[in-house]
Order: C-alpha cells, then sequence, then structure tokens
C-alpha cells in the first residue's frame, strides 16, 4: 500500500514577540548600564596621561640637577652672561630657563602636559616660548634649599578663584591658592626639590606650601 506524503504541519501558535513594556525595560537597563560604564572607562582613558605628566616632571627634574651638577647652581640663579637664565625667568620668561638646558631635557614635547587643551607642542628649542609650556619653575631652588621646595608642577592654578596669569607669582603660607578644572580633574603634579613628583588635591597643594618652611614662594608662571 502506497504510503501517503506527509504534509508540513502549520503551527498555530503565535510568534513571541516583545511587549512595549518589556522593550522599555531593556532600554532602560541599558541606558543605566552605559551610565555606569562611562566614567569608569574616562578613568582608564586619563590614566596615560596622569602617569605622561608625572614622567614630564621627572624627565625635567633629572635636567635641572644635570645641569647644575656641570654649572653649580641651577639656571634660576646663573647670569644670562654665564649661560643661565637668571635675569630673563625673573620676568617670567621660563622657556628660557628650558632653553639654556636643552642638552639635559633633549626633547620640548616632554614640557607640555597631554591635558593641557590651551597650548600646542613645541616643534624645536628655537621656536620655544611660553606657550608651549605646561609647567612653573620654582625661582628660589638651590642646590642647598629645602628638599620640599615646590621645583616644577602644574601652573594650572586659581588663587580666590581666579585663573593666575603668565608671569612670577609670589605665593604666601595661607594663600588661598587651588587648582582649576581645566586639567586633572581638579588636582595636580608638583616636583620637589628631592626629586620626587606627588600628584595632590587643592587641600595637599596648601599643604605641600606650607612646608617649604618660607614665608614666600616664587613661581615662574609661562
Amino acid at each position: 500500500m502506497p504510503v501517503a506524503a506527509m504534509k508540513p504541519r502549520l503551527s498555530n501558535q503565535p510568534t513571541a514577540a516583545l511587549t512595549l513594556v518589556e522593550v522599555t525595560i531593556v532600554i532602560a537597563v541599558l541606558v543605566i548600564a552605559v551610565a555606569l560604564i562611562l566614567p569608569s572607562l574616562a578613568k582608564v582613558k586619563r590614566g596615560p596621561s596622569r602617569i605622561s605628566c608625572i614622567n614630564d616632571l621627572k624627565q625635567t627634574g633629572l635636567a635641572f640637577r644635570l645641569w647644575e651638577g656641570d654649572n653649580g647652581k641651577y639656571p634660576m640663579q646663573v647670569s644670562v652672561t654665564n649661560g643661565g637664565a637668571m635675569e630673563l625667568i625673573a620676568t617670567g620668561n621660563v622657556a628660557a630657563c628650558f632653553q639654556v638646558m636643552s642638552n639635559e631635557v633633549n626633547n620640548p614635547k616632554i614640557l607640555l602636559c597631554p591635558e593641557d587643551k590651551s597650548r600646542a607642542w613645541a616643534t624645536n628649542w628655537s621656536t620655544l616660548n611660553n606657550s608651549n609650556i605646561s609647567y612653573f619653575v620654582g625661582l628660589d631652588v638651590t642646590n642647598d634649599t629645602n628638599l620640599k621646595m615646590l621645583f616644577s608642577g602644574d601652573d594650572n592654578f586659581a588663587i580666590g578663584g581666579v585663573p593666575v596669569k603668565s608671569g612670577v607669582l609670589q605665593l604666601l603660607v595661607n594663600t588661598p591658592i587651588a587648582w582649576t578644572k581645566t586639567r586633572h580633574k581638579l588636582y595636580g603634579n608638583i616636583g620637589f626639590a628631592d626629586g620626587s613628583v606627588q600628584q595632590l588635591t587643592t587641600d595637599g597643594l596648601r599643604q605641600a606650601l606650607q612646608q617649604t618652611g618660607v614665608a614666600t614662594n616664587r613661581l615662574a608662571i609661562p
């Protein structure tokens, strides 16, 4: 007897689909997940910039010490006529101080913080000026100075809420100094006379200023 051909059986069950309420819930969960993940990704992205800034300051600090080893003093204390930058940096010309150390610094790009968006890289030493530099230089640091003196560091300061300008900044121990939001999210990096570099909050910055042991700290701001 011939076998009857099997006919495909069509399901009478309706195709499953998400309801409007379920779709809304899924979207809400995704939005919350993204909101939780983005800050972590931003921190990871900023991490290399922080490390780069610290390394830059360590290299500049080493350059200062190498130059001092060859000349007996730092370029801030050596006259221009003797190969230093004393008279120029006293007017706020930070670039001149680093130009005399070009053999020790090697690359002018390390003078720009990766998070400083208001300035541009220097293409070479001859064109270097303050607009290519993110870091202040302490004018009162000497080879026999207090090791807690502020040597160099981020220059995005504000006093009483007003960002400081290029030039020589005189800081008393009780000056209401703070970091601005333009770099490192309300903290900054400071290089000290002992060769160390620290990441400091505004409170940490003010404490560091008090620990220098001098009534007034003079900083050249680029």
